[in-house]
């Protein structure tokens, strides 16, 4: 957005949120729940304007037409996008929110919104004419569930979806004598890994040439891995790592699969999943821990050639797609012990900024966000799949011609083989706690059982919890 001395002018938070804050500010950084209200509103909203922000660089290109449509139809507004990469965005977005610089409408994660909804950082969709009139059955099942909190508010203008699945470099499992119909149906189960693992190990080839499955393999001078890794642990729930073998195990982040309040990071069956997935490192046909630059993303072990397969979100299909030097597939993940192939579902939204100073076209904007004429628009671009059902084939269409095949992301969808990445109070302090426990588990292989400890202190959090049902 675009800073003006009006904005310097804003309202301070009044004592009820100064209350709340004051709740929150052990787990995080102090919010002040100014949105872009204040004296700067009159001025904004004389003018029209609409602050939007968002983090995915890939995807700016895309809601630059959008904007360019929205005030074609709606000349009164003037849409100012503001990009922020991911490891900024969250910080600079709690900055805004301090020095009442933030944004009227911005992208939201379902990791944070909790938080900021009981902030009252959120306005309800159902309390604006543009954003009610939306139609839930429009997008994909789940997506709007996922966006409505425990108080039956929806907080967000569902604005794409996304799972998990396997990324290949065709011709490294060309030459090991592999089909793509060989990783069809492969299965995997915490005691040998199995059909997956083999293939996983086949793939994998040390200095000297020797493959991962052959005698003489030295595991510990490694040229090409059967499996690449990063982001370490996985983070709290390791969406793109680990978390579709824990869920075809069995097993469940929470009690409930929206809002619970109970987590089940105790459960072994996610600790037998965790102790063979990292295992794969103790055979090295997976990355130990602190091999690769985590902030160059899992793509740039597929694309350097030193990982076979990787797993990773649909979001970053494009990037995979532009990679000049290999050919890359695409493959379910395995199926698990209960029989399934599963992956994570996630969506992002766009949500609206209750104390915005242009509430009005804060509304128009967030609800043509959401509509076919932007998500059509965004889908076309192949950049992500749009939360609308009509958008998918679109988006899928445009993955085709960049020559990836996206229909190992779309089945899980179309089957209800998802889960919910997890959505509960608390994101923050169970990140804290799960995160370092994750690493732990990774870089020095304590096991797993070490989260039993982990699943005691998060669900303290919430039989504490002094605001439930407030």
């Amino acid at each position: 957005m675009t800073p003006t001395p009006a904005r310097d002018r804003r309202h301070r938070p009044t004592t009820g949120a100064r209350a709340r804050l004051a709740l929150a500010a052990s787990t995080v950084p102090l919010l002040v729940l100014t949105g872009c209200a204040s004296d700067a509103g009159a001025e904004a909203a004389a003018t029209g304007v609409v602050d939007y922000w968002m983090w995915d660089t890939n995807q700016l290109p895309a809601y630059q037409k959008c904007a360019e449509m929205f005030e074609a139809e709606h000349p009164d507004q003037d849409v100012r996008i503001t990009q922020i990469g991911w490891g900024d965005y969250w910080t600079k977005l709690t900055a805004g929110f301090i020095a009442g610089t933030g944004p009227d409408v911005f992208t939201n994660h379902v990791s944070k919104y909790p938080q900021f909804a009981e902030l009252e950082v959120l306005a309800p969709l159902e309390e604006h004419p543009a954003t009610a009139a939306l139609e839930p059955a429009d997008y994909q099942d789940g997506l709007v569930d996922l966006w409505t909190g425990p108080d039956g508010h929806q907080y967000g203008v569902p604005k794409d979806w996304d799972t998990v699945a396997v990324l290949y470099n065709e011709e490294l499992v060309a030459e090991a004598g592999l089909s793509p119909e060989d990783l069809e149906g492969w299965r995997w189960n915490p005691e040998d890994g199995g059909s997956f693992e083999d293939l996983v190990a086949h793939l994998t080839i040390d200095e000297n040439g020797v493959r991962g499955d052959e005698p003489g393999f030295d595991k510990d001078h490694v040229a090409v891995y059967g499996l690449g890794i990063s982001e370490a642990g996985g983070s709290t729930a390791g969406q793109g790592q680990w978390s579709a073998f824990a869920a075809s195990n069995g097993w469940r982040v929470t009690d409930e699969p929206l809002w619970g309040d109970h987590y089940n990071v105790d459960d072994p069956a996610l600790h037998e999943t965790l102790d063979w997935y990292f295992g794969l490192t103790d055979k090295g046909y997976m990355p130990a821990y602190g091999q690769f630059n985590a902030a160059e993303g899992v793509n740039a072990q597929l694309a350097s050639g030193s990982a076979a397969m990787v797993l990773d979100g649909a979001w970053m299909i494009s990037t995979y797609a532009a990679m000049d030097d290999i050919s890359v597939g695409t493959a379910r993940t395995p199926v698990g012990p209960d029989g399934t192939s599963t992956s994570m579902m996630n969506g992002l939204a766009d949500s609206i900024v209750k104390d915005t100073d242009n509430p009005e076209g804060a509304a128009q904007w967030a609800a043509f966000l959401g509509s076919a004429q932007c998500q059509q628009e965004v889908a076309r671009a192949g950049v992500v799949f749009p939360a609308r059902q009509d958008a998918t084939p679109i988006a899928a269409d445009a993955y085709r011609q960049m020559g990836i095949d996206p229909e190992p992301f779309i089945a899980p969808v179309e089957e209800g083989s998802t889960v919910y990445f997890p959505v509960t109070k608390f994101g923050a302090d169970v990140s804290a706690l799960m995160t370092p426990a994750l690493e732990d588990i990774y870089a020095n292989r304590v096991p797993a059982s070490t989260l039993t400890g982990i699943n005691d202190a998060i669900n303290v959090l919430f039989e504490t919890d002094e605001t439930e049902g407030s």
